[in-house]
């Protein structure tokens, strides 16, 4: 049986989730051997979260929720490091960068 793993963020970042943020949620994504999706709605659409394009096609604007699902290998770890980098804002917020 494969692992699988769920969770939900709020994305913060002013900008939500477009280019550089974007960028750098699909590398993270790809770094995990899971198949790791997003989606807007609990209940849909789900998108590759590895895919550049589709990502950044959800257009998910500062205050969406950010359903995340991955199932395989790493499933939980990549959930997890996912809700990380969005908690952190991508690691672009002010607080991110005064403490830096």
């Amino acid at each position: 049986m494969s692992a699988t793993a769920e969770a939900t963020v709020l994305i913060t970042h002013e900008v939500g989730l477009h280019a550089r943020p974007s960028v750098k949620f699909t590398k993270l994504a790809k770094s995990f051997s899971a198949q790791v999706e997003i989606a807007l709605a609990a209940s849909g659409p789900w998108f590759d979260a590895k895919s550049i394009v589709k990502v950044m096609a959800a257009k998910a604007p500062k205050g969406t929720l950010l359903h995340l699902r991955a199932t395989g290998d790493e499933a939980k770890e990549a959930v997890g490091a996912l809700v990380d980098l969005v908690q952190r804002d991508f690691d672009e917020g002010a607080d991110h960068a005064r403490s830096a």
